[in-house]
């Protein structure tokens, strides 16, 4: 029989109990219940509408002077030619009256630090020299501004006051004075019968906490002038697509008539020319853009509803009509409102200097010719890049770039929204091109990952 073992004293057990128990227990970490969202387009506001829903607090920085993105200056959109400011303007009222959504327009990022849970962040809201609480909107400012100056919203191809709002739907609907151009004549200030005008008004800095962070800042269109071939900037009726988008819109510097900016007449034949800026390793683009068939062919179809007996061609490399009903869509513009399709690059756009008629050249690569078309009008439909700016947002954040320049992602299947810094979301257009559905889908994906973040409270 072996021996029995010994026991301990109990004044021994006792005394490592009270140290077991004296030992503190590392306190649980606290997270930010509340979101920082960069950029107010459609992706940004649907990831805001989400995060909202389930009672956090959302920041929503935007930095021009109103939410709504791209889509604002949209006359329809593919495939169904549903009005554009029909599906905005109540998602844009829903974001500016949600109380858990603070709505910080006109401002930048300034910087952030910390780390998924607990970040802090420094924003810099711009003096609009009008006060957000009192301005109603009224416009009567406006009316006595002196000053005109081209309006940005509409590409420049229309005019706006020193004081103005972007577009009739402006979210918030108050006014912002451009310094730029003010001549400081005071007549805005004595027509405000609110007295919401502030010429003396300062930039502001704010600070706040959140747990998550998420990137929505859009993209911008490619700069076709790199293409002098093609005539823009130099012949005054080749025109980029967002030009045209606002032409054919009924809130546009034309209120909606189609007409050539050489002399004001309704163009009877119009081009459209495809991959201008997209899939082209000689200009730094090589990759699709994904939307820049479709916005095409719904822009050609739009010319044709205006009035039908317009000549309308589309000048593509290939059609690229890869998402629900944009096959069919492709097909009706063809047969049922005789949309002209000519396989091939455009090579050269010349003007006829006796008619003022455009010339376009291009290859049919079906046939391997040559040909040359005559139009009234061509518009250039340039492909998708990212925000100029995006590459200092993502520094200020600490999170990595693509070799294409857009923000950089965990797993493109697995982790498409995940960027490498841990807590920090992209959606929409800021991580590559998309079109509106998958920009809304990417914002609501976003959104479902930071309120995971946002949900835990007691641990990081």
């Amino acid at each position: 029989m072996p021996a029995a073992a010994k026991p301990q004293s109990s004044r021994k057990v006792a005394a490592r109990s009270s140290r077991t128990a004296a030992k503190p227990k590392p306190a649980a970490k606290q997270v930010a219940q509340a979101a920082l969202v960069v950029g107010g387009g459609v992706a940004g506001m649907q990831a805001s509408l989400d995060l909202a829903n389930q009672g956090f607090k959302v920041y929503l920085v935007e930095k021009s002077p109103s939410i709504g993105g791209r889509m604002a200056m949209l006359d329809k959109t593919f495939p169904t030619l549903d009005c554009s400011a029909c599906i905005l303007t109540p998602r844009l009222s829903e974001v500016a009256r949600h109380p858990n959504i603070k709505l910080l327009t006109y401002t930048d990022l300034e910087g952030v630090i910390g780390k998924v849970g607990n970040f802090k962040v420094r924003v810099i809201k711009r003096a609009r020299y009008v006060k957000e609480e009192l301005c109603a909107g009224c416009g009567a400012c406006a009316k006595e501004c002196p000053v005109e100056v081209p309006n940005e919203f509409d590409q420049g191809l229309g005019f706006r006051k020193a004081i103005y709002v972007g577009f009739p739907q402006s979210t918030p609907s108050t006014y912002t004075i451009d310094m730029e151009s003010c001549i400081k004549c005071k007549r805005c200030e004595r027509a405000c019968e609110r007295k919401a005008i502030d010429l003396e008004m300062e930039d502001e800095r704010v600070e706040f906490d959140v747990g998550a962070i998420i990137i929505a800042t859009g993209y911008r269109l490619f700069d076709v002038r790199r293409y002098y071939r093609l005539g823009y900037g130099r012949l005054p009726d080749v025109i980029n697509a967002m030009e045209y988008e606002r032409l054919i819109n009924a809130a546009g510097p034309t209120q909606g008539h189609l007409i050539r900016l050489s002399d004001g007449k309704t163009p009877q034949s119009i081009g459209f020319v495809q991959c201008v800026g997209a899939r082209d390793v000689n200009k730094g683009v090589p990759y699709c853009s994904r939307v820049c068939c479709m916005y095409g062919i719904k822009n050609a179809v739009m010319a044709k509803e205006h009035n039908p007996s317009t000549d309308v061609t589309i000048y593509y490399a290939d059609i690229r009509a890869f998402g629900k009903g944009f096959e069919e869509f492709y097909e009706m513009a063809r047969t049922r409102f005789g949309v002209k399709f000519l396989r091939g690059r455009a090579a050269e756009i010349i003007e006829d200097v006796r008619t003022g008629k455009l010339h376009l050249r291009a290859e049919d690569t079906e046939t391997a010719q040559p040909q040359e078309f005559e139009h009234d009008m061509v518009v250039i439909c340039p492909g998708i890049q990212p925000p100029d700016d995006l590459d200092k947002i993502a520094e200020k954040l600490g999170v990595a770039m693509s070799n294409d320049g857009y923000v950089d992602v965990v797993h493109r299947y697995f982790g498409p929204v995940d960027t490498k810094m841990p807590g920090i979301f992209v959606c929409g257009c800021a991580d590559g091109p998309k079109d509106i559905p998958d920009s809304v889908t990417a914002g609501s994906a976003a959104a479902m990952k930071a309120s995971i973040i946002l949900a835990k409270g007691g641990a990081a």
